[in-house]
Parts: C-alpha cells; sequence; structure tokens
C-alpha cells in the first residue's frame, strides 16, 4: 500500500497494491499492519455501504460530534465518486479547507479521513457503491451534516440538482449556524 499526502495534513490517498492477471485482481483493502507501518494506527468497528442509483448524486457533508466523531476509510466498488473532505476543526490552519479525490472501481483509490472533518461525495457515475470503515459506532445523538454549499467553504460541486439530494442534507444547517464541536487542540 501506498499512502500520498493531500493538502489537508491527516487525509490520505491509500492507493492498494493490485495484483492481476487476465482472470482477474486480488487487493487488501485493509491491513492493520500496513496501516500501522504508514504510520496509521486506527481500529475500525464498523462497515458501511451505500448505493446511489443516479449519476449527480450528492451526499454530505456529514459527520459526527465528539464524544462519537468517526474517521473513515472511504472507497468505491463500482462507479466513480468525486470524494471531499473537510476540515471542520476550529482553530485548525486549515480549518474549512476542503479536498477532492476521485475515487473509482477502476482506480481502487481510498481516502483515509480523520476524526474532525466533514465527509461528502457527488457521484461521477450511475450505479454507485461506496463503502467505508469508520472507526466509532454510529450514533443516532451525534449524528450531523451542515450545508454542501456553505460559501465559507465552498466546495466546487458543480451542478448540483436538488432532486437529487436528501431532505436531510437540503435541511443541514450552514457551519457558523451549526452546533458542530470539533477544535484542533482535541483532535490532535
Amino acid at each position: 500500500m501506498k499512502k500520498i499526502e493531500t493538502k489537508l495534513p491527516g487525509v490520505y490517498i491509500i492507493e492498494p497494491q493490485v495484483f492481476g492477471d487476465q482472470r482477474g485482481y486480488f487487493m487488501e483493502t485493509w491491513s492493520t499492519r500496513n496501516f500501522e507501518e504508514m504510520g496509521l494506527h486506527y481500529d475500525f468497528v464498523q462497515d458501511n455501504q451505500s448505493y446511489s442509483a443516479q449519476k449527480g448524486i450528492l451526499r454530505g457533508i456529514h459527520f459526527q460530534n465528539m464524544p462519537m466523531a468517526q474517521a473513515k476509510l472511504v472507497r468505491v466498488t463500482k462507479g466513480a465518486v468525486m470524494d471531499v473532505a473537510v476540515d471542520l476543526r476550529k482553530g485548525s490552519p486549515t480549518y474549512k479547507q476542503w479536498v477532492a479525490v476521485e475515487l473509482s472501481a477502476e482506480n481502487k483509490r481510498m481516502l483515509m479521513i480523520p476524526r474532525g472533518f466533514g465527509h461528502g461525495f457527488k457521484t461521477l457515475t450511475d450505479d454507485v457503491e461506496f463503502v467505508y470503515k469508520v472507526d466509532q459506532l454510529y450514533s443516532k445523538e451525534c449524528d450531523r451534516g451542515i450545508r454542501f454549499d456553505d460559501p465559507t467553504i465552498g466546495v466546487e460541486w458543480g451542478e448540483v440538482k436538488e432532486e437529487l439530494l436528501s431532505q436531510k442534507d437540503m435541511g443541514a444547517p450552514m457551519l457558523d449556524e451549526s452546533d458542530c464541536n470539533f477544535t484542533y487542540e482535541e483532535l490532535k
């Protein structure tokens, strides 16, 4: 596995080693040993999967507040997405900055998103299967979101059709109006 830095410290692109021949391919998508050798120490406790039927579906920007904040290792097993991580840690040198990475079944890349970051994606193809690991169980009480189009963050999603957004995402507050409780010092 290869760890590639992004402009946001702690957010990494992970490229697995793929072994293939005329029959297909094999790759490890998670190995405690390999991740620890790369300096990434996570104990994942839950796997999640979502399916998006259409190109242009946007999901996010989602996170769980403390004390149930989640780190995520995300990947696509079918189709392609523009995957986005946003630094939501007050006091961080990169607060409100974001990074976008194309994840696809073809490129097999993964994105490692630490606690304190919001996450969202927009489908670039029809029939997208999105799979991710989290290091904290789901908590309805701590489940949060912020508006995908918050102008203080400015994610460049391209065209977004309201009919392809969930009611939850349409009703999410702007970051400055949310109760997001991440602080930089707390999550170092």
